[in-house]
């Protein structure tokens, strides 16, 4: 009775939902990957640039973002190629901040790199392992970004006393409940064609969390 009931077919589709799960999982992590690697290609080929640089760059791998959301409508491999261009490019645009603090605190910066992927691993087991749905949380970390976005301009413009350090603690925090929601996306994702968009969140995730911890 048992093996029927192993067998039969909402079994076997929770079998393969499952693999599917697994599938987009290793993908997802692979692409992350390789953008982490392609960014710091970028940020090393960058060294040397000026500041100036930077914002042209950004609006570089602003626009390869875009463009990947229409490329994964169509499900082509441009997608992929579109991802490992965004992390060059933000590579290339934060390349001059990243050989000032390498040159100035070099440990700080590598107890950074650390923090970092300690805490993205972390945050990715609580958000993947979760029972609990996260939209709520989702919800509440998107309306708290928009209202970091509007508290650094005002910081900057009125000079707000301790603003960095309050933006940074803020981010962080912010950053690291959609890092754990960006993880039980990709848990309950089952189609590979949304890997890049899920590597590119979760890369963004990562890297604000390293800024915040630098």
């Amino acid at each position: 009775m048992s093996e029927l009931a192993t067998d039969s077919p909402a079994a076997r589709g929770v079998a393969a939902a499952g693999s599917d799960t697994r599938a987009v999982f290793s993908q997802t992590m692979g692409l992350v990957a390789v953008t982490t690697g392609f960014f710091a290609l970028g940020a090393y080929v960058g060294r040397h640039l000026t500041y100036g640089w930077g914002w042209a760059f950004f609006i570089g791998a602003f626009a390869s973002l875009i463009a990947m959301r229409y490329a994964v409508a169509k499900a082509g491999p441009g997608a992929v190629v579109l991802l490992l261009a965004f992390g060059a490019l933000i590579g290339l645009a934060v390349a001059p901040t990243v050989a000032y603090y390498t040159s100035a605190n070099p440990a700080a910066v590598t107890e950074a790199g650390v923090a970092t992927a300690l805490a993205v691993t972390a945050l990715g087991g609580i958000g993947y392992g979760a029972r609990r749905d996260l939209s709520g949380l989702a919800r509440a970390a998107s309306w708290a970004l928009v209202a970091l976005i509007v508290f650094g301009i005002v910081a900057v413009l009125a000079q707000v006393p301790n603003g960095a350090l309050i933006y940074a603690v803020v981010g962080l925090v912010v950053f690291s409940a959609l890092t754990a929601v960006d993880f039980q996306r990709l848990r309950r994702s089952t189609d590979a064609t949304t890997a890049p968009l899920l590597a590119a969140s979760i890369f963004l995730d990562a890297l604000t969390i390293f800024d915040n911890e630098s």
